[in-house]
Order: C-alpha cells, then sequence, then structure tokens
C-alpha cells in the first residue's frame, strides 16, 4: 500500500521552531552603575565628571548591553581627551577595539550637536561685537583636531556672518591655502570682510612663516577688490592668537 505523508503531529520540531530567546539583561551591577552615573550627571552637570565617565554616559546609547568603561578608557588612551575623541575620525574611532560604526556615530552626533550650538551663537550676527562666542566656536569646531583645516569666515558690510567654510584640510603641520580661491568665494557670496581661521593641532597657536606670509597673500588680494581682512585667528587646543592683535596685519 503506498504510504501517506505523515501528519503534523508526526514531524519532529526543528531547532529553529524554538520561541525566541528575550535578550540577555543587563547585570544589576551595571544597571545601577549606570544609573548612579545619570543622576550625578543630571545634578551635577558635565563639568562634575571625569572624562572617561562623561565617555560613559555617551557609549550608553551606542552600547546598551555591555561595560562600556573599558572602551571609554581605550579611546582616551588612543585619543588624547574626551574632546579628542569626539574630534577623531569616524574610521579611526570605529577601529579602536570594541567601537565600530555604531559607536562612531554616536559620538560624532554628539560633536555636530556641539558645533551647532556654538554655531549659533554666531551666524546671522554681527561678529566684530561678539567675539568671545566667535572664539568659543572656532575652539568647538577645531582645536581638537588632529590635522590643519583652514577655514574662513565671510562677513557682509554689517560685519554680520553669513558663511563659514572649510576651505582645506593638510597634514599635522602644513594645509595648502590659495588666496585667489578665498577672494573668488568671497565675491560669489557677496562677501565685504573675511576672517581667516586655522588650527595647530600641535596644540601650539604660534604663526609660522607661511602663516604670516599666507596671511599677507590673502589681504592684498582682497585689497584689491575691495575687501578687508580684519583677522587670521590660530586656534591651539586651549588658546588663540589674532595675527591682527600681534602686528602682522
Amino acid at each position: 500500500m503506498p504510504r501517506h505523508p505523515p501528519q503534523l503531529s508526526d514531524v519532529t520540531p526543528s531547532l529553529f521552531d524554538a520561541a525566541p530567546v528575550a535578550p540577555a539583561r543587563l547585570p544589576s551591577y551595571l544597571r545601577d552603575h549606570r544609573k548612579r552615573l545619570r543622576e550625578r550627571f543630571m545634578a551635577a552637570g558635565g563639568e562634575a565628571l571625569p572624562d572617561y565617565e562623561l565617555l560613559e554616559l555617551v557609549l550608553f546609547r551606542a552600547i546598551p548591553r555591555q561595560d562600556v568603561k573599558p572602551l571609554a578608557r581605550r579611546l582616551l588612551d588612543t585619543f588624547g581627551d574626551f574632546n579628542r575623541v569626539l574630534a577623531a575620525p569616524p574610521s579611526r574611532i570605529a577601529g579602536v577595539e570594541g567601537a565600530g560604526p555604531a559607536v562612531a556615530v554616536e559620538l560624532k552626533l554628539v560633536a555636530a550637536a556641539a558645533q551647532r550650538m556654538a554655531r549659533a551663537k554666531v551666524l546671522d550676527r554681527p561678529v566684530l561685537s561678539g567675539w568671545e562666542a566667535l572664539l568659543d566656536y572656532c575652539h568647538t569646531a577645531m582645536a581638537h583636531l588632529d590635522c590643519e583645516q583652514f577655514r574662513v569666515l565671510y562677513l557682509d558690510r554689517k560685519n554680520v556672518l553669513i558663511a563659514d567654510e572649510a576651505q582645506a584640510e593638510g597634514t599635522v603641520d602644513h594645509v595648502p591655502v590659495y588666496p585667489r580661491e578665498v577672494v573668488k568665494r568671497a565675491l560669489e557670496l557677496g562677501a565685504s570682510a573675511l576672517i581667516l581661521v586655522h588650527n595647530h593641532p600641535s596644540g601650539d597657536p604660534t604663526p609660522s612663516e607661511a602663516d604670516i606670509t599666507v596671511t599677507r597673500r590673502v589681504e592684498a588680494a582682497g585689497q584689491a577688490l575691495g575687501l578687508t581682512l580684519h583677522d587670521h585667528l590660530i586656534i591651539g587646543k586651549s588658546a588663540e592668537i589674532s595675527l591682527r592683535a600681534e602686528g602682522y596685519l
């Protein structure tokens, strides 16, 4: 007699038919640690926390079910401090053991938020009357980069900031600057004045001979077209130098 196909009750359950396993909960000691850290942050603010604890708070979202303290320590050992971790290139962040793309995204999101908040204090406002806010923005955006970046702040006739553009990036101690391109962009934007800004990754904002030379070339190119160069700021890790204040303009 022909065999009938087995009924469903005759089939041996597959391993893949098992009920899904609920994700492991965070151990109680880690839950308590995270809770205490969040409470301390909300009660006293970020200034009350050392770099590694502030970094832990950021990492909680990217890595919800692990102890992130070892990773926070590795990131600080690799890049130096909290600000330099945030400023590091995503590829370098992701390459740190235990990090990966999710951590890089979370850290760059915090960095972008900080820059946007600082930029909002200077954009569409008279720059020369809000100089401290401008310096704060420049430090937030550039002081902790690991390579030189050259930016130009374009101002209108009332010295209101109308554009802030990174013109070039270079190495740890050099960035190419083309005065003709700086002036050309100013004309495209309808700008009347400029402020040059670049960082020194070494942390020392002392101007080099090349810094002074390019400043004077941009000034000369701008004067020929009626553009005013207000200043060239060199941003170090914890201080800045104004080439106008130093007598180079």
